[in-house]
C-alpha cells in the first residue's frame, strides 16, 4: 500500500499534469474581440438603400451564405454571426456604422463593405484601431497598399488593371478611334479614369476627345449622353455604376447611335443593367470579368456552379439569376470562409489578416477557369486576372485568352 507522502507526490504530479495539459490547450486557441469558442462576429456595410441600391443583393447573398455555413455546423464548430448595416452609398453614415459595427456591436472585423467612397471614409480609423478591414467590395486601387494599410485589403480586380486593359485593346483594336469618356465623380469613376488615360500615354492627346463627369446624386445621366454625341465620338467607355450604365446604354440606343461601347465590370448584370438598358441596345457592348454568369448555359455541368445553384436554390428561392450580385457574393463569402478555416483557434485580427495575405491559387466555385486567388504580405490583390467579353443577344460571350495583370502595390 502506498504511503501518504508517495500518494501526495502522485496526486501533485497529476495536479501539474493537468494543469499543463490544460495550459496548453488554451495556449491553442487565442481569441480577439467578435470572437469565441462558439461564435465569430463579422460586420458588413452595405447600400441597401440609396443611388447604388442594387448592389445591395451582395449583402443579402453573403448573409444566405453564412446561414448555409452555420447549418452545415459553422467554421471549426463556430457559428457565424454575420451583421450587416444600410449605408445608402453615404460616406458619413458608412463612417457611423464601422464604428457602431467595431465598437457596439464588437465585430472580430468588417468583411466586403461595398463602395469605394464609403470605405475609404473609414479606412484610416479601421487601421488605427487594427481591425481587419477585410475584402472590400470595391476595385479601387488603393486597398493593396499594405505598407501604409495593413489592416485593408480589396477582393476583386482592381479598377486600373481593368482600365489598362480596355485602353491597350483600343489602342490594338482601334488605335485611330476617337474616345468620348463618361465618369462617376467620385474615386470610383476617377480611379478607372486617371489609369485609362495613363494606359493610352501619348495616343491620350489624340484619341480622347471629351471626359464627362456626372455626380451620383443625378437622377439620370441623359443630359451628358447628348452632350458627348454632339461630338461624335467612335467609341463610348463607361466607367459608371449599374443604374448609370443601364441609363447611358438604353440613352444611346434610343438616339439611334452605333458608337463602340465599354462598361465596368461592376456594371455588366443581365439582370441589373443590360435587360433595363435593352437586349438590342446593349448588343455588342464590351466588358472584361472573372466570374462565371449564373444564367448563362455554358455553365450548366460545371461543378461550382451546380454548387452555386443549389445554394440558390436552397438559400435564395425566387433570386433572379441573371443579377451576377449573387455570383459575386458567394465568391467572396466562399473566400471569407477559406480564411477563417486556415485561422483554426487562433481568431486573433492578427492572425486573419496573416491568413488573409496567404492565400495560394484558391479557385471559389464561381471564378471563371484559369483565374485563381492569390496573396502575399506585399501583394493584397486576390483577383489580378479578366478576360474579355461582349455581349450577345441575351448573354455575354467570352472571346481571347485570360489576361494577367500587374498588381504591384503603391510604394
Amino acid at each position: 500500500m502506498p504511503s501518504i507522502r508517495s500518494r501526495a507526490l502522485a496526486l501533485s504530479v497529476a495536479a501539474a499534469l493537468s494543469v499543463a495539459t490544460s495550459g496548453s490547450a488554451l495556449a491553442q486557441k487565442k481569441y480577439d474581440t467578435g470572437a469565441t469558442d462558439t461564435e465569430i462576429t463579422i460586420g458588413n456595410i452595405m447600400p441597401y438603400s440609396g443611388p447604388a441600391s442594387s448592389y445591395g443583393l451582395i449583402g443579402k447573398t453573403e448573409t444566405a451564405y453564412f446561414k448555409m455555413i452555420n447549418d452545415q455546423g459553422g467554421i471549426n464548430g463556430r457559428k457565424i454571426n454575420f451583421i450587416s448595416y444600410d449605408d445608402a452609398y453615404s460616406p458619413p453614415k458608412a463612417v457611423e456604422q464601422a464604428r457602431k459595427l467595431v465598437e457596439s456591436d464588437e465585430a472580430l472585423f468588417i468583411f466586403n463593405s461595398l463602395g469605394t467612397p464609403s470605405n475609404t471614409a473609414f479606412q484610416k480609423y479601421m487601421n488605427a484601431k487594427k481591425v481587419p478591414q477585410l475584402f472590400v467590395a470595391t476595385g479601387a486601387s488603393k486597398w493593396n497598399d499594405p505598407k501604409h494599410f495593413p489592416w485593408t485589403m480589396g477582393w476583386q480586380p482592381s479598377y486600373a488593371v481593368e482600365a489598362q486593359i480596355y485602353a491597350k485593346y483600343l489602342m490594338k483594336e482601334k488605335p485611330n478611334a476617337k474616345v468620348a469618356v463618361i465618369y462617376q465623380n467620385d474615386d470610383f469613376g476617377k480611379d478607372y479614369q486617371k489609369a485609362f488615360k495613363e494606359a493610352l500615354g501619348a495616343k491620350a492627346a489624340t484619341m480622347l476627345v471629351t471626359e464627362e463627369s456626372y455626380e451620383i446624386s443625378e437622377p439620370t445621366i441623359d443630359s451628358h449622353i447628348v452632350k458627348v454625341k454632339s461630338l461624335n465620338p467612335d467609341v463610348v467607355v463607361h466607367f459608371v455604376t449599374p443604374k448609370f450604365a443601364a441609363q447611358g446604354i438604353k440613352k444611346i440606343g434610343e438616339l439611334g447611335w452605333k458608337p463602340l461601347q465599354l462598361v465596368t465590370n461592376v456594371s455588366v448584370s443581365v439582370g441589373a443593367v443590360m435587360q433595363p438598358a435593352g437586349f438590342a441596345n446593349a448588343e455588342g457592348v464590351l466588358s472584361a470579368d472573372y466570374r462565371k454568369d449564373g444564367a448563362d448555359s455554358q455553365w450548366k455541368d460545371d461543378a461550382g456552379m451546380k454548387k452555386w445553384s443549389a445554394f440558390i436554390d436552397k438559400y435564395m428561392p425566387g433570386a433572379d439569376r441573371t443579377d451576377n450580385s449573387l455570383v459575386y457574393g458567394y465568391g467572396a463569402a466562399q473566400t471569407l470562409v477559406k480564411v477563417l478555416e486556415m485561422c483554426g483557434d487562433n481568431l486573433s485580427r492578427e492572425n486573419v489578416m496573416k491568413q488573409a495575405a496567404s492565400l495560394k491559387d484558391f479557385a471559389p466555385d464561381t471564378l471563371l477557369p484559369g483565374i485563381t486567388i492569390s496573396t502575399s504580405a506585399t501583394d493584397y490583390a486576390p483577383i489580378a486576372q479578366l478576360r474579355m467579353m461582349r455581349f450577345k443577344g441575351d448573354k455575354w460571350e467570352l472571346f481571347g485568352d485570360v489576361i494577367n495583370a500587374d498588381t504591384t502595390s503603391p510604394d
